[in-house]
């Protein structure tokens, strides 16, 4: 609660709360930038600490709920918030049953709303989609659940066809918390689009691979381990073999 309240305004909690990481920290003298509200910077060694708190509090929460066997407005709030600051730091082991238990054990009691479903369903399907690379469970979930969302049918579609170019402009249309789970699947779509380059091409401008993959040139040989060979503002795919 001191973490939210600090924040203030819902924007700059988000914003927080997308600042935060699991990962270890390196350099604990930065600091993040200034906000246009002049909320005070959170530092960055402070961000696992807080996370955790902030998880563990949520944790425990959900913990009384299931205790409790409580099925109101409260717990469809409590899960719902959960779930969505869980997606944010990409914690799943928190989100993904807090998920669960409310579409299989709270929503059979106390209904949400078509809204409130929608959404929950929603990231359901894309984490499934996603992280754990299930298309046919995700194809299954959202008929289940009788989801209707012409964003989500595009992703999956995208994601069917590994349509990195299609992926990348969805990507850009979607809330943040879509966005976040789209992320899980972000390196293998892209690698895809990259095998196809390799396929496809002897030689192209730099920046058109930059563009297409979404991806600067040392990024996509330190973290993609492209091999190519960079010659000035070309890049060699293939070399043809001399007869």
């Amino acid at each position: 609660m001191s973490f939210c309240s600090d924040a203030g305004e819902r924007d700059e909690l988000l914003r927080r709360f997308a600042l935060l990481s699991l990962q270890p920290v390196s350099d604990t003298s930065s600091r993040s930038a200034p906000t246009k509200n002049n909320k005070p910077p959170i530092s960055k060694q402070d961000d696992s600490k807080a996370l955790s708190d902030v998880l563990q509090a949520l944790r425990k929460l959900r913990e009384g709920i299931v205790a409790s066997k409580r099925t109101d407005d409260f717990a469809i709030q409590a899960y719902i918030f959960c779930i969505r600051l869980s997606i944010l730091v990409k914690h799943h082991e928190s989100y993904h049953p807090a998920i669960l238990h409310l579409l299989r054990r709270i929503h059979p009691v106390h209904r949400m709303t078509t809204v409130e479903l929608n959404e929950v369903v929603s990231y359901l399907v894309l984490d499934t989609a996603c992280r754990r690379n299930d298309l046919g469970e995700a194809f299954a979930l959202r008929h289940r659940y009788q989801l209707k969302d012409s964003k989500i049918n595009a992703i999956l579609d995208a994601l069917t066809h590994d349509n990195y170019v299609e992926f990348k402009r969805l990507r850009q249309r979607v809330d943040g918390h879509r966005a976040k789970l789209l992320e899980y699947a972000e390196d293998s779509v892209r690698k895809h689009l990259l095998k196809c380059f390799s396929r496809t091409y002897l030689s192209v401008d730099l920046s058109f691979l930059e563009t297409s993959a979404d991806s600067s040139w040392p990024q996509l040989t330190t973290e993609d381990g492209v091999g190519w060979e960079l010659d000035g503002s070309k890049v060699i795919i293939r070399k043809v073999k001399a007869k």
